[in-house]
This record gives structure tokens, sequence and C-alpha cells, in this order.
């Protein structure tokens, strides 16, 4: 059995390259993944957060060197996959499957499926195991999501966009669950998204990728040192600019909020009023220019 100390990335990309047509959705790419994270792959539409996934999960053939779990996903990709569960978005169960039936089929693809552990999880809902997902709510689907994953011992856990469809309450439902019941230091679990705010708070690092390349890659806590928002009155616009704010965006009554990256608090602080800024936000000005 191939262990992975600790202390080692579970995840470590470099040069990674892929193209379709002449379009570089990965463009030498580079990025660490560490055990015991929360991640989340941040990028708008075509910025390549699938193609990672999917070169990660070795679903693609790519250029470039990549270990996952200190193995190459490309050759190999069955020895790999016992330590890793891949999520794609919650709402595809089919609709005809019982909760039975869909518990019999992940105990038959994934070594690490403890039935056990599920049928407990399931114990704690509303599930029947002959209740078709046809005759779910959505609440109870996203439950008996949950109770597959949960029950799925892996050491690398990927969601691509897990929650589309779903709203918020049951979107921050999932997340919750996923945190408290599933979540350890012994795991790694790497979230795509482009609805930034809902994961923020279970976020320990952040990577946002745009054109193929990882653009931000840091721990959340670095983040709030790193960047300041700066609220600044019209008196002070000129002295605030000089400093080379990343991105402005201007408020009703004359009011403009500068974005900076490495500049002091205490320095900006005689020029109006510091907040840290919110993902969404640091997201928008580092894509600007991409949804042109």
């Amino acid at each position: 059995m191939n262990t992975v100390a600790s202390h080692s990335s579970v995840v470590s990309a470099r040069g990674l390259r892929k193209d379709y047509k002449n379009k570089l959705a990965l463009n030498d790419a580079d990025f660490e993944i560490g055990a015991g994270k929360i991640i989340g792959l941040i990028g708008p539409n075509g910025a390549g957060k699938t193609t990672a996934l999917k070169a990660i999960l070795g679903l693609i053939p790519f250029d470039g060197d990549l270990k996952v779990l200190g193995r190459d996903p490309r050759t190999q990709r069955d020895d790999l996959m016992k330590d890793v569960c891949f999520i794609a978005d919650v709402a595809v169960l089919p609709r005809w499957i019982r909760v039975s039936e869909a518990i019999e089929f992940v105990a038959g693809v994934h070594p690490r499926f403890d039935r056990a552990k599920c049928e407990r999880f399931i114990a704690g809902t509303q599930l029947k195991p002959t209740m078709r997902v046809r005759e779910m709510s959505k609440g109870m689907i996203v439950q008996l999501h949950l109770a597959l994953v949960m029950a799925i011992d892996a050491k690398l856990l990927v969601l691509d966009e897990p929650t589309l469809g779903l709203d918020i309450l049951y979107r921050k439902q999932f997340y919750q669950r996923l945190l408290e019941d599933y979540f350890d230091e012994q795991k790694t679990i790497l979230i795509t998204t482009h609805q930034v705010e809902e994961i923020e708070h279970i976020l320990t690092d952040v990577m946002f990728i745009r054109d193929g390349k990882i653009v931000v890659d840091a721990s959340m806590e670095s983040l709030s040192e790193r960047y300041v928002e700066l609220l600044v009155g019209a008196e002070h616009i000129a002295a605030a600019r000089a400093l080379g704010p990343i991105d402005e965006r201007s408020l009703p009554f004359g009011k403009t909020v500068m974005l900076f990256d490495g500049i002091p608090q205490h320095q900006l602080q005689e020029l109006g009023e510091t907040q840290i800024p919110g993902l969404a936000d640091l997201f928008v000005a580092t894509m600007k220019g991409t949804y042109a």
C-alpha cells in the first residue's frame, strides 16, 4: 500500500499544459496543494478549472509534470482512484434510481466505500431504502449525495461545481455537513465553483485561475494580510491613486472603493476607511477584462 507522508503535497503541478483546437485550456500552470486543506479553485467559465480537475483525475492527456498523491494520473490512474473521490454536480443522480440501488452502485465501484457509515448517515434523514430520486425533494437529494460521499474514505475529495442547480439553503447545508462530518487533517478537499460567497467561509486556501494560468494561490489568512480595501472620499482620491490600486469602483455620494495589494493598512488608514475585501470582490478585481 502506498502511504503518502502527511507533510508532502497531495497535488503538485509544474508547467501543466493542455490545448483544445489551438486554444490553451491550461497554459503552463504551476500549483501545489498540501494535505488537510480545503481549497477553492475559482475562475470564470472557460478559465481552465474543469480541465485542471480532469488532469488531476487522469481523465485527459496533458503535457507537463503532475503528481497526485505521489502518482502520475496518466499512468497510475487505477491505483490513484482508490484514494480519490470525485463528485460533480449534486443534481445528476438518475431520477429512476432507488436509495438502496445508489448505495449498491457506489459500493460496487469504490473500494473505500463504508456501507455501514452510509446507512448510519441515511438513518438520520427522511430517506427510505425504496425511495426513488424522482420522489425526493431537492433537500433529500442533497442528503443522499452527501451520504454517499461521506462514506468514502478518500484522501482527496474533488468537487466540481457540486451544488449547481440547488437553492442557497441546500447549498449552505451541503457545505456545512461536509465540514462537520467529513473533513479532517488527513483529507484534502478541492472545490471548483464560481459561486464564491458560499464557500468562502469553509476554505483554508484559494486559487484563482484565469486563461489557463493560476493568478492567485494563497491561504485565506495571507489574503487578509495582503489585500486591503479603502473607502476614500474625493479629497484624498489623488493621494490614494498615487499608491497604485489594482482596482477601483465608484459608490454614491462621491465615494470610491479602491483595492490595494501589498500596501500596509496603516498607510491607507490616513486616507479613509479600510477593510478586508471579500473573496468575491477580490475575484472580480483579479478577473477584470476576462469577461470583456
